[in-house]
């Protein structure tokens, strides 16, 4: 318990009174644990109650706090969905690694809804061209179903979590490329001629991609949804942006740094990237400076190939930064001989889940997302 202190100490060290710290543990910036003592007493996390002092004491400017508040700051709107605590994620309170040990994605497509929502038919989805990729197909999905749903403004939340439940079967679909029935991990693994155990590391994995608090995809879904745009346009936006190679895309950068391992030693490749300052893409998270508890989860459920171990080791031992979801994703595709573009399609299809969560959650609150800029540019 070294890194926690009673709740006077607390109040010592922000100089505030009981109700205050009350307020910092509700809203997620202080955490807050029985005490082993005296169920009736809490502690609280000395490094958090550090932290927020720190900021006091600095004073900074609301604008100041609003321009870090984007990148990794303090949380900006408050929501009922996911949260990451303790170095834990959690859907709904539920721990999504527990999760991952028995339940589907639509299961826990439906906790992150509320508990709401089956399957709701939607327009004929068009037939894939011929070539066409997974990522071509699901834009396309979107893309038709964003020019013909309606604005999803004023609907009954039942309404919508049903047509949510639809859209996540058109995404799974046009990942597939197929028509399918049966559990959406089932039907990807069909899709790439996966055993039973293969399908299972599937479903793992998609129940611990599906949600992750306000990412910038989900901010981005957020964001279209408080226009009252359709699901189908919410989930393009979000898409849009888990396109990119910081976020959905990082994968393609760990396979660079595993082919570098490959070419030169996984030991050589980390210290040359130690030595041109360069980062270590699939190792490392800010929201979980012990380890990304997913990634752990998952590689715990399978054997990675003997290349990947070799980095895992040679970068943790120089670094000390452990994987992170990226890195398990691209070693579940190694290990299962996936196609090229096999991660992105499971972070997708998996993070629609939440996408729709987040979207009707957005709409419920009945406001539009809409920031001020701080202009730094020439005046007359």
């Amino acid at each position: 318990m070294a890194d926690w202190i009673d709740a006077e100490q607390a109040m010592a060290a922000l100089g505030v009174r009981a109700q205050t710290l009350y307020a910092y543990v509700s809203r997620g910036r202080v955490g807050a644990t029985a005490h082993p003592d005296d169920p009736r007493r809490s502690l609280y996390r000395a490094s958090d109650v550090a932290a927020l002092a720190a900021k006091k004491a600095r004073g900074r400017r609301a604008a100041d706090v609003a321009a870090e508040a984007i990148a990794w700051g303090e949380p900006v709107l408050p929501s009922a969905i996911t949260t990451v605590e303790g170095g834990r994620l959690f859907y709904r309170g539920q721990d999504a690694v527990d999760l991952a040990r028995m339940h589907s994605l639509e299961q826990v497509a439906r906790l992150l809804r509320g508990g709401h929502g089956a399957p709701l038919t939607g327009p004929e989805p068009r037939k894939p061209k011929k070539g066409e990729t997974p990522r071509a197909r699901l834009f396309s999905t979107l893309a038709a179903r964003a020019g013909v749903d309606p604005p999803a403004r004023g609907r009954a939340p039942l309404a919508l979590a049903m047509e949510a439940a639809g859209l996540l079967e058109a995404a799974a679909d046009a990942v597939a490329g197929s028509l399918g029935e049966g559990p959406i991990h089932q039907r990807l693994a069909d899709a790439w001629s996966l055993d039973a155990s293969g399908a299972d590391l599937v479903r793992r994995a998609l129940v611990l991609l599906a949600d992750h608090e306000l990412n910038a995809s989900t901010f981005a879904v957020r964001v279209a949804a408080s226009t009252g745009s359709s699901l189908a346009a919410a989930s393009l936006a979000g898409l849009a942006a888990l396109s990119g190679p910081l976020h959905g895309g990082m994968a393609a950068r760990v396979e660079m740094f595993v082919d570098e391992a490959e070419r030169r030693g996984p030991a050589r490749a980390v210290a040359e990237r130690l030595a041109q300052g360069s980062a270590m893409p699939g190792f490392g998270h800010p929201l979980y400076p012990d380890g990304d508890p997913r990634a752990a989860a998952l590689l715990a459920a399978f054997e990675p190939a003997p290349g990947l171990g070799d980095l895992r080791h040679e970068t943790e031992a120089a670094t000390g930064l452990a994987p992170n979801i990226d890195f398990a994703l691209v070693a579940l595709a190694h290990a299962l001989d996936l196609p090229a573009d096999a991660p992105f399609s499971l972070f997708a299809v998996a993070r629609s889940a939440g996408w729709h969560a987040h979207a009707i959650e957005q709409l419920q609150t009945g406001t539009l997302i809409r920031p001020r800029a701080r202009y730094v540019g020439p005046r007359r």
